[in-house]
Formats: structure tokens, sequence, C-alpha cells
């Protein structure tokens, strides 16, 4: 198939243009949100192809991946028709969330896609209809180190995002082990929560570092109150780390027993923190069983197998 996406997310992309199909990427002079085209820090095929918006109209399109709801006005504008159509969803609903109606739930002919199972849960799709194919994970290897004494941790703005993202929560788990922050816009966090800069360290370094970095620590802390799944924490397991996660959203469906601990009780996060600090095999080999499970339900092959009889659907 011919199958026009934009970039949005890119870690998200990379999972899915390994399939075996052609993957038109809208790119703009100004390599804009709607025009951002190829991706500069993750390694995508040669089947992933820009195209300026102006050159859409004399493609041949099977199907459109839809991922924002002004996207399907860009589609009309720049195809002049509009293909199959897929809306999807990479986010958990925001707000007051028992009366979010998704912005695809209206639309005639579009298929709205989820991430999660429980964001297929929280958001109103009305009349749409919906599936779910859960994240696959391009495997980083099995890096796991875990020889520096330290809890890594990946979000992006947490100075902004606040108790989204778990920021508030931050300095208990500096106080049982000290923190390395990954992300974009960290400057400034250990100040903002009150933490000596020695025990929150931040960095955003560049995608194909960060694997390596992070397989250095000794456990990976996933603070997050309410996103979607991150990657971050699927690919934290990928890499043989132990994880540390609240029991929030679809956490306790991704991290299976063994695997890592996950609760809700700050203080058994804290003391799970202390503990694969204090116990480096143990820390190995929970990373071990946190790795298969990774595999097991978040492997590449699996995510595209879903996906192609999903567009197969579609496009019948």
């Amino acid at each position: 198939m011919r199958i026009l996406i934009w970039h949005v997310h890119g870690s998200w992309t990379t999972a899915f243009v390994q399939g075996p199909h052609t993957y038109l990427v809208p790119v703009t002079p100004d390599r804009g949100p709607d025009g951002l085209g190829r991706a500069r820090t993750w390694d995508w095929p040669d089947s992933v192809v820009e195209v300026p918006p102006e050159r859409l109209r004399d493609e041949d399109i099977d199907l459109v991946i839809l991922q924002r709801p002004h996207e399907l006005g860009l589609v009309d504008r720049w195809l002049g028709r509009r293909p199959p159509l897929v809306y999807l969803e990479h986010n958990a609903p925001d707000g007051d969330v028992p009366r979010t109606r998704h912005p695809a739930a209206d639309l005639p002919g579009v298929t709205l896609v989820h991430v999660t199972h429980f964001n297929r849960l929280m958001w109103d799709a009305g009349p749409a209809p919906t599936a779910v194919v859960e994240h696959g994970i391009v495997d980083p290897g099995h890096r796991y180190g875990g020889e520096l004494d330290r809890a890594a941790v990946v979000v992006n703005e947490p100075v902004r995002r606040g108790r989204t993202t778990g920021t508030d929560l931050l300095p208990a788990f500096a106080r049982a082990a000290p923190l390395d922050v990954f992300g974009m816009r960290t400057e400034g966090l250990a100040e903002h929560i009150g933490v000596d800069p020695g025990r929150c360290r931040t960095r955003d370094v560049p995608q194909h570092d960060l694997h390596t970095e992070l397989a250095r620590r000794r456990v990976y802390v996933h603070p997050v109150r309410w996103t979607s799944l991150g990657l971050s924490l699927l690919e934290a397991m990928h890499l043989g780390m132990p994880v540390v996660a609240l029991a929030t959203t679809e956490v306790t469906e991704a991290v299976p027993p063994g695997a890592g601990v996950v609760s809700n009780r700050i203080d058994v996060l804290t003391d799970a923190v202390r503990d694969f600090l204090a116990d480096p095999p143990h820390a190995r080999a929970v990373g071990d069983e946190a790795r298969a499970a990774a595999l097991a339900r978040y492997g590449l092959p699996r995510f595209l197998d879903d996906w192609e009889r999903l567009l197969k659907e579609v496009t019948r």
C-alpha cells in the first residue's frame, strides 16, 4: 500500500514504518509541524518518502492515517479526495474525562485506533468503529549494565507538565536514589522541585545515545500519573532494566509480576528503588524478566502483524 502519514510521533512512527508499505510523509520548506518530513534522529527505511503538499494530488494513496484533528482538513485541501481513513489516537483523554468525546467520534467512514485498551475505555468514541493496536518497539537489544548507582527517568517538559508526569514525586525518588532525568526542556528541574542538583541531574541526549545511557543506570523509574503508556518505559524493559512505576493507565498490564515493582504507594516504590540499588544481581534478574515480558507483548513482529490485519480490513 501507499500510506500517507504525518511525522508526529517519532518513536511510534519508527516502529510503524518497518512494515512492507510505502509511507508518504508531507514535507514543507520550513519543516513545520505539518511538514516535518523524514526523521533526523531515528533510523527510517528508504520506503519513507518525503512529498511536498502540492504534489499529493498526483500521488496514488491507498490509505491516510490521521493523528490530529486538523489533518482531515489538510487531506481535503491537499488531496482533494478522501481515501480510506484511520485516526490513530496516541493519548489518553484530558480534562473532564467522563465527558471527553473523541474528535473522530462523529466522522463518517473513519476507523479510530487506540494504542492501549485503557485509552479505548476512557475515550468516548460515539458510533465510530474502534480498534486497539498495542505498541511495538524496534528492539534496541539487551544492553543493561546497571553499573551506575542511579535511577533513570525519561520525561519531556517536566516543569511545565507538573503533576501529569509526576514531577512532584521526584523529590521522594531522589531521596531513595540519585536521579538522571532525560528529556527535552528539563533545565532547572532540580531547582524547581527543591532538590540538590547532584541528586537530580538532567540531560537531553540524542535518540541514538539514549538507550546506551539508560542501560548504564541501575533502575528505571516511571513516575507518570496520567499519560498514555510511555514508550520510554517499554524501551527500558527491552533494554533489560528493572522498572519501578506508578500503577496508573496501562502500566499494570505492561509490567507483569517479576518484571518490576508497580504500585500507587510511594513508600513501596521508593523502597523498591533502594532495593535495586543495593542488590545489583536482583536488579539484573528482574530486568531479564522485564525484557522477556516486553518482547512477548510489545515486540515488533506482533505490532506489524496487527497493523497489517487492520489496514487490510479498512481498505477492503
